[in-house]
């Protein structure tokens, strides 16, 4: 039995196809560790903040000192490191837009990505603080990033990969969702995306 965290980060709703291919991931993690659970945290719905000048300030008063202000400002991130600390495998669902992450998945890294709390500088560097998890991205794009001339442009999925790995998170899987808004492959795309799942 698994604890598994949905990220969704997808204004679409129903519509969204990393939604659909993050949800069948999730089908096949239950259907391989029966009995798991699911939490799903919808960063758009949550309206998660971008960071300004009032968290900033909050992640570095220390925790006894924190002001009422302080207090609020750190919530989003408190809780959202709590959510990754208690899960054993996180599903990340990824549109691509403009050959990037949507601004309410940088916003969440950005929360999640702490000082002291995720990751420490030592005598040899940074190291990561978040052990032991497994991430599956759930990546969906209107054109073909996988493979091609347009290979180049997908700064999503290495941007991902080296910041989960910053935080100590580097068994990553990548399932796609590719060419939906191009003519005849996007009849099949997510056919083929959830085909090429495998739960490892």
């Amino acid at each position: 039995m698994k604890k598994i965290l949905h990220i969704i980060s997808s204004p679409r709703g129903a519509a969204s196809m990393s939604i659909k291919l993050g949800k069948a991931i999730i089908d096949q993690i239950q259907a391989t560790y029966p009995g798991s659970t699911v939490t799903e945290s919808n960063l758009v719905q949550k309206q998660f903040p971008h960071l300004e000048e009032v968290h900033l300030a909050a992640f570095f008063t220390p925790t006894e000192q924190r002001s009422v202000e302080n207090l609020a400002a750190v919530r989003h991130s408190d809780e959202a490191i709590s959510e990754i600390e208690n899960a054993d495998i996180i599903v990340i669902g990824v549109p691509i837009y403009n050959f990037n992450i949507h601004s309410t998945l940088k916003a969440w890294l950005d929360h999640i990505a702490r000082a002291g709390i995720t990751f420490k500088y030592g005598e040899h560097g940074p190291q990561g603080l978040i052990q032991g998890k497994k991430v599956y991205l759930a990546i969906a794009s209107g054109g073909i990033y996988s493979d091609g001339p347009m290979m180049a442009y997908d700064f999503a999925t290495p941007y991902l990969k080296s910041v989960l790995g910053f935080l100590g998170i580097t068994d990553v899987s990548v399932f796609r969702v590719e060419g939906v808004s191009m003519p005849v492959v996007q009849d099949t795309a997510l056919e083929k995306g959830i085909e090429s799942i495998l739960i490892d």
